[in-house]
């Protein structure tokens, strides 16, 4: 600070030596204030939610003159320069003014348009140098390069009003949500690309895959990796541009493009979104002005031993702002509908990842991160608060009570959580040899005692199809036959049990390898009868799924789910019925997860109607035999699974049945 109050001595010296008039012609010539008093105050008390709209790079009028407006904040810099292509990267040609009290730099360079590339040059206390992309830019260098890129994101023609206007009132509770999670660049490679990795830009992106998910039935597309980041490997998970979507498809613009293409489809689009930790790459927010500036200083809460990463500062004002800020920055400028929120349990424990001696207990003496639970109540309060409609939706792998209870009542204040515990039984259950089953029966049935305890989805994502753990086909016994039969199965158990639902991609036409970021997904397995026979059952699935109301609409009630018999476990066969809220289309699931045929199967029902077969797993166009049924059965009074009334229906080997009544 010496420095400084000498720099402010000189100044008021000439002030004072400076005759009326030239000091009246200096007031007139000043630059507007771009940052103002009530910015700074706002964003040192964590409240300043539309602060990227002055952080940044920003277009701006300056006395008639067109330009760019930089911002920073970087409080224990020494200095700070802007530097780049426009000035060849010279060290001292554009110094930015210092703003007190709380430290943010700014400058306007007149003339300078969009697509110019820069940095900030900050100089640190101890006489360091350090480079970095701008935190709060809205676009970045395609990598390797890691400089910002100046850009305009206010000049986009949206054209989905009809889509924002509805949002406004959609209840999760009681819609379908069934989200097709997507890796951008590895869905399909551009057949024409002359670059190495072959990425369709956004906009050619969001046709292709609008027309698939429509195909499909999918209701809803979940991005993987959309902010800026340098390092495919991490799949958009280390995130060095949390402002900026990620140049390798494409701009800012392109993007979106991308989202309204997708809203005038009719499809909500949910992106990843990483608050839990960031990268330690230099261009970066790692020790940002040369210090911890974004990260805890003490590295046994700053520092993730298994991943290398740094840890936000969850106790700092203005580091909360930048989070939420940039929440709202995606679902209002980029009319995003949700934001599936990444690693939530390493941010709740202290000491997760960690051993004994590597963590710091809260003031309490407990393992509870005290200021990332307050930071989770205010982030989903101001955003459920201010964009009604919009999905906020936690990963997160532990019993944390209530991650979707309201804030007041002590909750985290999320609309829906990932269902970790279900995937789990669920998939080590399917794994399982037929003949095994019946030891494991309760690993189908132990989700239900907890259904309502939260709202959930049920997930068989990314995660599920790598390092070695399989693709979804190949964690299935038997032999080829069998595993598209037990796939079939499984996924008609996902889609009648309780929850919105996520699938991957590939795994609904059985991609037989395990993803990679590196390569696109095994298309040209689709022109084999058995993959393309899955994918037709799957489509069945999500569309049976969005016109009845009864596989969704009661998710969160208790009334909503009644099982038949839950306890066939020698027969590994599950029979359940899902109610629609005024019970008048109601659907009653029968499953056979052996390979045993049960032509004399007999079911128990709730009352004396008809029932219609409206799903059946054997049918020729999913794989099965083909083998004729009756499409309507009429239950007789005849004792099964403790009630009055049964019919009997050929159960195949492996089948799933599916009745409306």
């Amino acid at each position: 600070m010496a420095r400084r109050k000498k720099t402010e001595e000189v100044t008021d010296v000439k002030k004072a030596a400076e005759k009326p008039a030239e000091r009246k012609r200096r007031a007139v010539s000043k630059a507007p204030e771009f940052i103002t008093e009530l910015d700074q105050y706002l964003f040192g008390q964590g409240t300043h939610y539309d602060i990227f709209r002055k952080l940044g790079a920003h277009p701006s009028v300056v006395r008639k003159a067109e330009g760019m407006h930089f911002a920073v904040w970087a409080p224990n810099a020494e200095s700070v320069h802007l530097v780049g292509n426009f000035n060849g990267w010279n060290e001292e040609s554009h110094p930015m003014e210092r703003l007190e009290p709380i430290g943010i730099y700014e400058t306007f360079i007149k003339g300078m348009g969009t697509g110019e590339v820069y940095k900030y040059l900050i100089t640190t206390k101890d006489g360091r140098k350090l480079y970095k992309a701008d935190p709060f830019g809205n676009s970045a260098e395609f990598r390797p390069g890691t400089a910002s890129v100046t850009a305009d994101i206010s000049g986009f023609k949206w054209s989905d009003e009809v889509w924002m206007q509805k949002r406004a009132s959609f209840d999760q509770d009681k819609s379908p949500v069934a989200i097709y999670e997507v890796h951008p660049g590895s869905w399909k490679k551009h057949p024409h690309a002359e670059d190495e990795p072959g990425y369709y830009n956004y906009r050619e992106f969001a046709k292709e895959l609008a027309a698939y998910v429509k195909k499909m039935g999918y209701t809803h597309v979940e991005l993987m990796g959309i902010a800026e980041h340098p390092f495919d490997g991490s799949w958009g998970y280390q995130v060095t541009g949390y402002f900026a979507p990620t140049s390798r498809y494409g701009t800012p613009e392109d993007f979106a493009y991308f989202v309204n293409y997708m809203h005038r489809s009719g499809i909500g689009v949910i992106l990843d979104w990483v608050p839990a930790h960031f990268p330690r790459d230099a261009q970066g927010l790692s020790e940002f002005d040369g210090t911890c500036l974004y990260e805890y200083a003490d590295p046994r809460k700053g520092e993730h031993p298994d991943w290398g990463t740094k840890v936000f500062d969850y106790g700092k004002n203005e580091v909360k702002n930048f989070l939420i800020a940039n929440a709202i920055f995606w679902l209002e400028q980029f009319h995003a509908d949700g934001l599936r929120v990444d690693a939530v349990a390493s941010m709740l424990y202290l000491d997760y990842g960690r051993r004994d001696g590597q963590w710091v207990p809260n003031i309490y003496g407990g393992n509870k991160n005290l200021e990332a639970i307050e930071f989770f109540k205010h982030l989903n309060s101001v955003l459920t608060g201010r964009l009604p409609g919009i999905m906020m939706i936690a990963e997160e792998s532990t019993a944390w009570p209530k991650v979707t209870g309201k804030p007041e009542d002590d909750g985290l204040g999320f609309t829906m959580k990932w269902n970790m515990g279900w995937m789990h039984d669920f998939l080590e259950y399917m794994k399982l040899d037929p003949y095994f089953r019946q030891y494991n029966h309760n690993k189908m049935t132990f989700a239900m005692t907890y259904a309502y305890s939260e709202k959930y989805i049920l997930v068989l994502s990314h995660d599920e199809v790598v390092h070695l753990k399989c693709s979804m086909i190949n964690k299935m016994p038997g032999l080829y036959d069998d595993k598209f039969a037990n796939l079939k199965a499984g996924y008609s158990f996902m889609f009648g049990h309780p929850g919105k639902k996520l699938l991957f991609m590939g795994q609904d036409f059985a991609q037989f390898q395990e993803w990679s970021e590196a390569r696109e997904l095994d298309w040209y397995l689709l022109e084999e009868e058995k993959h393309q026979q899955l994918q037709n059952y799957v489509a069945a699935l999500l569309h049976l799924y969005k016109r009845t109301p009864a596989m969704y609409k009661a998710d969160c009630e208790p009334d909503g789910f009644e099982w038949i018999n839950a306890d066939d476990n020698s027969r590994s066969i599950f029979s359940f019925v899902r109610h629609s809220p005024d019970k008048k289309s109601n659907l009653l699931f029968v499953i056979n997860f052996t390979p045993v045929a049960r032509p004399d199967y007999r079911v128990g029902v709730p009352r004396k109607k008809q029932y219609k077969l409206v799903l059946n797993s054997d049918a020729k166009e999913y794989g099965g035999s083909g083998k004729e049924q009756p499409v309507v059965y009429k239950a007789e009074k005849s004792e099964c699974d403790g009630r009055p009334y049964s019919f009997a229906y050929d159960l195949p080997a492996y089948g799933v049945a599916v009745f409306k009544f």
